[in-house]
């Protein structure tokens, strides 16, 4: 398989289906889930700078939050790389280069100078 989207899919779907999980993974508890999975990736930076959080949490936090993430559009049968393009084109459009380069402003505050 050439796809590692569809690869790593199917290695969740396989994962979940040994231990029967499906029954508990509705979207709601997965999107609960990631939240959790989001807040414990951000309590590797509490209280530190960000050179002090230990890398190898970080890297298994954010591990559970993509997974996560991964299952919950598979859920809804979402097509991962798709939904992160037409996000990244929609980001595009509300954040110009010419408004948005070097500016940490939010969309709608953007504005020309």
């Amino acid at each position: 398989m050439d796809n590692p989207i569809e690869e790593l899919l199917q290695q969740l779907r396989r994962f979940r289906d040994e231990r029967d999980w499906a029954q508990f993974h509705n979207a709601k508890d997965l999107a609960l889930a990631l939240s959790i999975e989001a807040a414990e990736l951000n309590e590797q930076f509490l209280w530190k700078t960000a050179e002090q959080a230990d890398v190898g949490k970080v890297r298994e936090e954010l591990a559970d939050v993509l997974l996560y993430a991964f299952q919950l559009a598979d859920k809804y049968h979402w097509d991962i790389a798709e939904l992160m393009r037409e996000k990244i084109a929609r980001n595009a459009e509300k954040y110009p280069v010419n408004l948005a380069r070097g500016n940490a402003n939010k969309y709608d505050e953007l504005t020309a100078e």
